[in-house]
């Protein structure tokens, strides 16, 4: 399932900008409401695999967003939601849920929603406002009081390693001089009542920071906060450059600051109206087995899993009747794929027109599961700049393969403009009939790689680097600027003609 629009110019969306700031869950939960995208489970259900089952079949199908209000064994008034972050089977709303996090009108499209999150990167950061206390703050269980085992918590794949209690939360970490607070996402695996596990790779933000509070010799503290405005995990998946903080740049793109409070036991802030907050520190030296788990490529690879450092827990905030949300990991279209393509695809957007490169639309088809980015170019390129095509799809990959950005990315496809990059009904068109065999292939060797990357050979896994490629899916150079005209019912019948067929449609007989 795919958008149906044409990409926007960039003259044109280049000013997007949100025009609502939901600034907790509830008000999420609400909107989505009013447009039919939440499905409220009254039935009981069980955190053993059927919490996931259900979740993933909403996936698949484009269904609301399922919001669970009874689950077994658990306490009364604990809930869980799940495909927050999902498409829709809606017409016109595929992508709602992921313009309503961000504040944008929830029939936008994918360019509409790259572009502003690509724009407010040109905007004045805005620091957190820091409040005295917060909905997250209703509850406060410290101590004895305190089990992470009184929440929702979903086994989600059979054959995952343990229960998740984040897959889409946002983790808190602070550098130890309190220059770079960063908000991440990552996994986190549940252990027992105030222990948990998860991912703490050391080319990622939060390995970085890790690391320097073990060369001093310390654990690190965190916070862990699950449920917080709907915005926070686009931000916390965005590839934004180390020592930028995410919340002074949401502050930046809403155009003020985020209401934060003064965690309990930990010397950090987290957003006021956030459903759960978990604190505590992740030990420098301490580790468990964690994982396997299915992931976002698709595939569950099994096995025993791998050592990860230990969180200790020392402090489990709530609001009343709080809610959990998770992700399903596994075959598009989740969180994975919006939560962390969509933002990966401005960044990459936003890397190209610093160097000067007049891209005018990036995605990450979601269909894909992150696999491919889709750069678009205007049809005067060539002119703007003094390329050929073989000169701009090298400069593209020497720029891109070396951002953070393009790290999880193996495969990018350059086209033309007049090709919505997410619609991939159209990407897919310009693939097949654009693209040379072999000379429209330019291989880039030894690149940078997130090691989750489907394909990689287990030597490219443990050393992170891997073949990366560009398919030059541009007009050929001897079509200069001027395109064939596309054979479509938008493009190749007068104006007036296309009305007249809109306009009697139904008298046609169609429905």
């Amino acid at each position: 399932m795919t958008s149906a629009t044409q990409v926007v110019p960039h003259h044109a969306v280049a000013g997007i900008r949100p025009t609502r700031h939901l600034k907790s869950m509830r008000e999420y939960l609400a909107a989505l409401h009013e447009i039919g995208e939440i499905q409220e489970i009254s039935q009981e259900v069980d955190w053993h695999l059927e919490m996931g089952a259900i979740a993933r079949r909403c996936y698949e199908l484009g269904a609301p967003a399922p919001l669970f209000t009874r689950v077994k064994g658990i306490e009364q008034g604990f809930r869980a939601l799940s495909a927050a972050g999902g498409v829709s089977s809606q017409p016109g709303l595929y992508l709602a849920r992921i313009a309503l996090s961000l504040g944008l009108p929830p029939e936008s499209t994918g360019p509409e929603i790259v572009e502003a999150l690509a724009a407010a990167k040109l905007r004045a950061p805005i620091k957190p406002v820091v409040v005295p206390t917060g909905p997250c703050k209703e509850n406060i269980l410290l101590g004895e009081q305190m089990d992470l085992l009184r929440l929702p918590t979903p086994l989600i794949h059979d054959g995952d390693g343990e229960r998740y209690l984040n897959t889409y939360g946002m983790i808190v970490a602070q550098s130890p001089d309190k220059k770079w607070t960063n908000w991440s996402i990552a996994r986190i695996m549940l252990i027992d009542k105030n222990t948990m596990t998860g991912i703490v790779a050391p080319n990622q933000h939060i390995g970085m920071i890790h690391k320097m509070w073990k060369d001093q010799g310390q654990d690190m503290p965190f916070a862990l906060v699950l449920g917080g405005e709907p915005a926070i995990p686009f931000v916390g998946g965005m590839p934004l450059p180390a020592w930028v903080d995410e919340a002074d740049y949401l502050g930046g793109y809403f155009g003020e600051g985020l209401e934060v409070t003064q965690c309990e036991t930990v010397d950090l802030q987290v957003p006021a109206t956030a459903e759960i907050v978990i604190e505590g520190f992740l030990s420098k030296d301490e580790k468990v087995k964690e994982g396997p788990m299915g992931e976002y490529a698709g595939y569950a690879w099994g096995g025993e899993g791998a050592f990860q450092p230990v969180y200790h827990v020392t402090a489990l905030t709530y609001r009343h009747d709080p809610v959990l949300p998770f992700a399903v990991a596994g075959e598009p279209v989740e969180e994975d794929h919006t939560a962390w393509g969509i933002p990966n695809a401005a960044e990459l957007l936003a890397e190209l027109r610093e160097k000067g490169i007049p891209a005018t639309s990036a995605w990450l088809p979601l269909e894909s599961a992150n696999h491919w980015a889709a750069i678009t170019f205007p049809n005067n390129w060539r002119t703007q700049l003094g390329y050929n095509t073989d000169e701009l799809v090298r400069q593209v990959g020497e720029i891109l393969f070396a951002s953070k950005a393009g790290m999880g990315v193996p495969k990018l496809l350059l086209v033309n403009d007049d090709v919505d990059p997410s619609n991939t009904k159209e990407l897919v068109w310009a693939f097949a009939t654009r693209c040379r065999p072999v000379t429209g292939e330019v291989a880039f060797g030894s690149e940078n790689t997130n090691p989750l990357v489907a394909f990689l050979k287990a030597e490219e896994k443990m050393s992170m680097h891997t073949t990366k490629v560009i398919y030059n899916c541009l007009a050929p150079d001897e079509w200069g600027d001027n395109l064939p005209k596309r054979v479509n019912f938008r493009r190749a019948w007068p104006a007036e003609v296309q009305e007249k067929v809109l306009a009697n449609w139904q008298n046609y007989g169609f429905k």
